[in-house]
């Protein structure tokens, strides 16, 4: 399948995911801001820097919707040079005053370097998993927010032999509340 077929299957499935939210949601609420962290795929972990935004939906209660997007850098000042990992996340959560907690699906989009056991090299590709984030605002919009993902990579490429891969960043978050 060709790069624009993926493209055009993402944004299928995004359209799809924006046709099911409640037009009828309490509150909209933007987020964004900046995370630091490590990336482990293989036997190395490496250096994240992660800009991420997001947008939530209260859509019955405290019950929460959102639509997330993680852009991890690996920086260059690493051994393998610099890598991109980007995730995509739909999640389901409870909100509060000053937070919110969400889980759920994600599919990322990667190029980095990676070691295995025996060899390194650059791995690039697409993968399904799993995200958490939590976000606690402490100073009116200004907050802390922490960020966990596990992805299935891989296939059969001899770099990666566990199929897996941990992202865990934390730093500060700015959010917008729309009503």
């Amino acid at each position: 399948m060709s790069t624009t077929g993926r493209q055009v299957y993402s944004a299928t499935g995004i359209a799809l995911v924006l046709s099911v939210v409640p037009m009828q949601a309490d509150a909209s609420e933007v987020s964004a801001g900046i995370n630091f962290g490590w990336l482990q795929a293989g036997t190395a972990t490496r250096l994240a820097v992660s800009p991420h935004a997001g947008i939530s939906w209260r859509i019955k209660g405290d019950l929460l919707f959102s639509l997330r997007d993680l852009f991890s850098v690996v920086p260059p000042i690493q051994i393998g040079g610099a890598g991109v990992y980007n995730s995509t996340i739909v999640a389901l959560g409870y909100s509060w005053e000053n937070g919110d907690l969400s889980a759920g699906p994600s599919v990322a989009v990667y190029f980095m370097p990676a070691c295995g056991r025996t060899m390194c090299g650059r791995v690039a590709g697409m993968a399904a998993g799993a995200h958490a984030q939590t976000n606690a605002y402490v100073a009116g919009p200004l907050g802390v927010s922490v960020s966990a993902n596990v992805d299935w990579v891989g296939g059969s490429s001899l770099v990666l032999p566990g199929y897996v891969s941990v992202l865990v960043v934390a730093g500060p978050v700015l959010r917008w509340s729309v009503k």
